[in-house]
């Protein structure tokens, strides 16, 4: 079993920043592919940025490409989304996912064994 707790969410004016983390605790954190969906508020849950296991390939969404970087620190068992340029349209929950497996990143949310309970972030404009 997986936990994975999000955090650093909040209020940001737009073009602002955030750095959200995503902890993770009960196994071993490097086996794991990474990745951030959100849902917006009317809106269906919709994928933002993955990162494979070793950390080494990493895809994004277009909306937020150029904006929105995901590392992972597996000494730390973290997983960071760091956004900047954020806009109105980012306000949404943003939550981590973790999935087993080969390791590599995929987009389809039914891919992903493990779930944060997830972090509001709201941009103002």
């Amino acid at each position: 079993q997986v936990q994975l707790v999000e955090s650093g969410g909040g209020l940001v004016q737009a073009g602002g920043s955030l750095r959200l983390s995503c902890a993770a605790s009960g196994r071993t954190f490097s086996s794991f592919a990474m990745a951030w969906f959100r849902r917006g508020p009317g809106k269906e849950r919709e994928f933002v940025g993955a990162i494979s296991r070793s950390g080494s390939s990493t895809d994004y969404t277009d909306s937020v490409k150029g904006r929105f970087t995901i590392s992972k620190d597996n000494a730390k068992n973290t997983v960071y989304l760091q956004m900047d340029s954020l806009q109105p349209e980012d306000t949404a929950v943003y939550y981590c996912a973790a999935r087993s497996g080969t390791g590599y990143v995929v987009r389809s949310p039914i891919r992903y064994d493990y779930w944060g309970q997830g972090t509001q972030v709201t941009v103002s404009s």
